[in-house]
């Protein structure tokens, strides 16, 4: 697996999934168009691109220019990093027919051609990021995952940091190591009112 320092941005899960076997990185999903309707990961987007860099890489397709434009101008500060893929005809495995525009996506696409947009974006020169020091443990530990009440602590934490308030506790604690430690962490949680 190739460290990578910017969180990675992909329009699907699929995408994602391709992504993780090749990078260790955390990955973001846009859902599609659905990044156009979500103000508050749109908000979170912007701060990982000053805090830990962002690296956009959708599809070759007008769709995925049409994210990648989107994101553009919605995140004009911070680091951000774009990945182009070139356009290759195909078909996913997955799927029964192609594209509209019959060209293959990120998914769908060679490990040696994903590694090479990355390269060309810049991202791979950056120094690796320092893992964070937040584990599942710790999630545990705060009561942020697997014990009563803890869907409604993480949303808690999540208001408190302007975070989208539908992360999964794997997402949570992706996001967390790159905006905080154990240390911030446990600051913010004694600052807020327990219920």
């Amino acid at each position: 697996m190739i460290p990578l320092r910017p969180v990675i941005l992909v329009e699907g899960k699929y995408d994602k999934i391709k992504l993780s076997q090749i990078f260790d990185a955390t990955i973001l999903t846009t859902e599609g168009f659905g990044i156009f309707k979500q103000k508050e990961k749109t908000a979170l987007l912007r701060r990982l691109a000053e805090t830990c860099g962002l690296l956009i890489f959708t599809d070759a397709d007008g769709a995925g220019l049409v994210i990648r434009n989107y994101l553009k101008g919605a995140i004009p500060s911070g680091t951000v990093y774009h990945a182009y893929l070139p356009p290759v005809k195909g078909k996913e495995r997955r799927k029964a027919h192609p594209s509209g525009e019959g060209l293959l996506g990120v998914e769908g696409v060679s490990d040696e051609l994903i590694i090479k947009a990355v390269r060309d974006s810049g991202a791979l020169d950056l120094e690796p990021r320092a893992k964070g020091d937040l584990t599942k443990a710790n999630l545990y530990d705060l009561g942020l995952s697997g014990t009563e009440g803890s869907t409604a602590r993480r949303k808690a934490v999540m208001r408190a940091l302007s975070l989208p308030e539908n992360l999964s506790a794997n997402a949570l604690l992706d996001v967390l190591n790159c905006v905080t430690d154990q240390n911030g962490l446990r600051r913010l949680l004694k600052q807020m009112p327990q219920r």
